[in-house]
C-alpha cells in the first residue's frame, strides 16, 4: 500500500472511530501532552487516566510543577510505578522554567534532550502539540506496523526496531500529523490489539501482510523468556510510643528512588542490628503475612514485621531522611504501592494499651 493510501485509510477510520474524550485531549497544550506521554510509557490508558486527572488538578501548569517539592510530586505518582518518570518530570519542569521561561521546544531533536523523553515520546509531543511531522513508535504502533508489514522478531531488538522506525517514518504524513499520530495509537489500542484483534473492521486489513498470511498472532515477535530472579527482604514496621511508624527516604536513584519506605533488612536475624543502628531497642517482633511485588526484572518477596520498641530506649530521629509517620498528618509523601497499601490496610497505628492487650507485652 502506498503511504498516501495508508494515511487516508487510517485518517478516515479515525474521523469516524477515533478517541476524542481522553482527558489530555481537553485544553490541549504541550505541557499536558508531555505529562500524559510520560505517564503512558509502559502503562495502559485506563490506568493512567485517574492519575493524570489528579496530577493536572494539583499541577495545572509547568510552573506549578516546577515549584512543587519532589516529595509531593512523588506522592501524586504513588502507585503508577517507574518512579524515575516522576523525578524526570520534576527535573525537566524546573529546567524549562528556569532556562526557557516555561516553553517547550517543538522539534524532536531538542525534545529528546529532555530527561526521560525518548524518540517516540518526543515525536508524539512534536506532532500533537506543535503539528510538526514526526514519527512515533509506542507499543501500539509497533504492533500495528509489525503486523501490517510482517516484520518478525521482538521489537526490543535493535535490528527489528530499526525496520519499524523506517516504516513509521515512511508512513507519517505532513498534513494532519496530529490526527494521524492519535489515530495510529487508537488503532493499536482498540482494533489491532495484542489478543483477539478485530481484523475484520481494521481499515488497513486488505493490505496487512500478517492478515493475508493468516499469521496475525505471530506478530510482533515475543520477548525472549528469561528466568526472573527473586529477592527477599523484611519491611520493619517500627512503632513509637505515639503509634507513629518510622519511614526512611531512599536515595534519589535506584529502585524506589526518592520514595519513603520502611527500614529494611534481609532476614529476621538482622532486625536487632538494624534497629540498634537507628538508636532503637526492640522489645518484641510480630511477623505479618508475606507478599510479593513484581518489578520489570525481578520479584520482591517481602515480609512485613511489626516491631514494638522498648520505649525507654527510643532515640529521636535526627536525619532529614527519616520521619515518624502518622496517617492522620496532612503531609504528602511519595511511597511505593506496597508501602502505601500496608499503611492503608492492616497496619494501623497502635497505642500502648492496644499493644499490651493484644500482644501481652
Amino acid at each position: 500500500m502506498m503511504p498516501i493510501l495508508f494515511q487516508q485509510s487510517v485518517l478516515a477510520w479515525f474521523d469516524d472511530h477515533g478517541r476524542r474524550d481522553l482527558p489530555w485531549q481537553k485544553n490541549l497544550s504541550a505541557y499536558r501532552i508531555w505529562v500524559s506521554e510520560i505517564m503512558l510509557q509502559q502503562t495502559q490508558v485506563s490506568t493512567v487516566i485517574p492519575y493524570y486527572q489528579q496530577f493536572i488538578q494539583r499541577f495545572p501548569t509547568i510552573f506549578d510543577l516546577a515549584k512543587a517539592p519532589i516529595d509531593e510530586v512523588l506522592h501524586y505518582w504513588t502507585g503508577l510505578g517507574y518512579y524515575a518518570r516522576a523525578r524526570n518530570l520534576h527535573k525537566t519542569a524546573q529546567y524549562l522554567v528556569s532556562d526557557l521561561e516555561g516553553e517547550f521546544p517543538s522539534c524532536v531533536s531538542d525534545l529528546i534532550e529532555l530527561p526521560g523523553v525518548g524518540r517516540s515520546t518526543a515525536g508524539a509531543i512534536s506532532a500533537i502539540a506543535f503539528k510538526q511531522k514526526a514519527a512515533i513508535l509506542d507499543g501500539n504502533v509497533k504492533r500495528v506496523l509489525s503486523r501490517f508489514s510482517a516484520i518478525g522478531g521482538w521489537p526490543g531488538k535493535n535490528t527489528v526496531l530499526k525496520k519499524l522506525w523506517s516504516v513509521a517514518e515512511a508512513y507519517t504524513p505532513s498534513e494532519r500529523v496530529a490526527d494521524y499520530t492519535q489515530a495510529m495509537m487508537d488503532l493499536g489500542a482498540t482494533i489491532c490489539t495484542r489478543s483477539a484483534p478485530k481484523c475484520l473492521v481494521c481499515p488497513i486489513m486488505s493490505d496487512c501482510e500478517a492478515y493475508k498470511q493468516d499469521k496475525v498472532s505471530d506478530y510482533p515477535g515475543r520477548k525472549p523468556k528469561k528466568n526472573i530472579p527473586i529477592k527477599t527482604t523484611c519491611f520493619l514496621v517500627i512503632h513509637n510510643s505515639d503509634g507513629d511508624i518510622l519511614l526512611e527516604r531512599n536515595p534519589p536513584s535506584g529502585i524506589w528512588g526518592g520514595l519513603w519506605v520502611f527500614p529494611q533488612c534481609e532476614s529476621l536475624k538482622e532486625i536487632d542490628d538494624a534497629c540498634q543502628e537507628r538508636g532503637l531497642k526492640v522489645k518484641k517482633i510480630v511477623p505479618q503475612p508475606a507478599s510479593r511485588h513484581t518489578f520489570s526484572h525481578f520479584h520482591l518477596d517481602y515480609l512485613p514485621v511489626r516491631i514494638i520498641l522498648d520505649y525507654g530506649n527510643q532515640q529521636a530521629i535526627k536525619s532529614g531522611n527519616q520521619i515518624w509517620y502518622n496517617a492522620q498528618d496532612s503531609i504528602s509523601l511519595g511511597m511505593p504501592a506496597p508501602i502505601k497499601a500496608l499503611l492503608e490496610g492492616g497496619l494501623k497505628p497502635w497505642n500502648n494499651q492496644f499493644l499490651e492487650d493484644t500482644l501481652n507485652v
